[in-house]
């Protein structure tokens, strides 16, 4: 037996065990448990599992009062963690331009591939500025495009 399988069974079990206890977790215990989750001795598995609770939660909180102070308190949490940390900036820079906050053009150019395709696909970001900015310099074709299409489709008549 390839002593190496075992050790990925048990980091996929750990991984999903995680995923399981971040989506079920009471608000007041979350930041707890993300920092316990953070303590697992495989940070890529930790990171990723944050990772995806982190997008979730973001999603679920965005345009929402709630959004700030829980941004607040993940990034204490996740402070040493750098894409963590990013990723988390990038929600809050998505939430400023969906809510029409101020930002500014090297923000969008200037962030991950990740944040433009969010931007450009979803309907998050409304704002025929950004959507502009990211048709005409986003960082990929797939991004340039689908700016475009969004923009295409908001000046299209109901």
């Amino acid at each position: 037996m390839n002593p190496h399988s075992s050790t990925a069974s048990t980091e996929h079990r750990r991984f999903a065990r995680y995923l399981q206890a971040l989506e079920t977790v009471a608000e007041a215990d979350e930041a707890g448990l993300v920092a316990a989750v953070l303590r697992d001795q495989d940070a890529t598995m930790a990171d990723s599992a944050v990772g995806r609770h982190l997008d979730r939660r973001a999603a679920d909180l965005l345009t929402g009062p709630w959004f700030t102070a829980w941004a607040q308190t993940m990034t204490e949490v996740i402070a040493d963690r750098s894409f963590l940390a990013l990723r988390l900036r990038e929600w809050t820079l998505l939430r400023t331009i969906a809510l029409g906050g101020p930002w500014t053009a090297e923000e969008l150019t200037g962030a991950t591939d990740w944040f433009q395709r969010m931007a450009a696909t979803t309907q998050i970001v409304t704002s025929p500025k950004a959507l502009r900015l990211l048709a005409e310099r986003g960082r990929t074709r797939r991004v340039r495009n689908a700016a475009s299409r969004q923009l295409q489709h908001r000046d299209q008549p109901n």
